[in-house]
């Protein structure tokens, strides 16, 4: 199997306590996430930074988030430093960066194209949130027959009890849950 990482949406403005858009149990993943990344690098392997951007005018935002983003709040919005990758993250030269402005890293973007281009056949997924961009794009992966496997302390949402349940559901569809230490101990020699 051809392996590759993608981080999804650590972003500031999703991961930092007061960000506009925190997501409870992300911040809390950073050091995991780190490792995984820092194991992925090591080993020279494809890592992917999925990221969510908006334009500042809303044009491209969801239906349902338009009202609250043009009247409350504005985030992930390009050039601002809520929109920027955490520092604990930041990409390296070499890497990609996805950007996506749906659920799933997998609409609208050039993610599949070059995964295939790669051979990669199978992902390892961290981030946040899993309800949400985790989820939609697992689901977009599976069907489009990537093998998948998500590092459970590495993965967040707003509690955990939304974390275990959408667990169960991935489980479902055929995906892998694995801790960092399980898949270090895993994919090393």
């Amino acid at each position: 199997m051809n392996k590759a990482l993608l981080i999804i949406d650590m972003q500031n403005d999703f991961v930092l306590p007061g960000a506009p858009c925190r997501i409870f149990g992300a911040y809390s993943t950073i050091s995991k996430v780190r490792r995984v990344l820092e194991f992925f690098r090591k080993h020279n392997l494809p890592i992917f930074h999925v990221v969510r951007e908006y334009r500042e005018d809303g044009s491209d935002i969801e239906n349902f988030r338009y009202q609250d983003f043009m009247t409350n709040k504005k985030y992930a919005v390009p050039n601002t430093p809520g929109c920027k990758i955490i520092d604990e993250l930041q990409p390296f030269e070499g890497e990609y960066k996805i950007i996506k402005n749906r659920f799933s890293g997998f609409m609208n973007t050039e993610l599949d194209s070059i995964l295939r281009r790669l051979k990669i056949n199978e992902l390892v997924v961290t981030g946040t949130q899993y309800p949400n961009c985790v989820r939609a794009t697992v689901y977009d992966a599976v069907c489009l027959h990537y093998e998948v496997t998500i590092i459970t302390d590495a993965t967040s949402a707003q509690t955990i009890e939304i974390a275990k349940a959408n667990i169960v559901d991935m489980k479902n569809i055929g995906v892998k849950f694995l801790s960092s230490d399980e898949l270090i101990r895993a994919m090393s020699p």
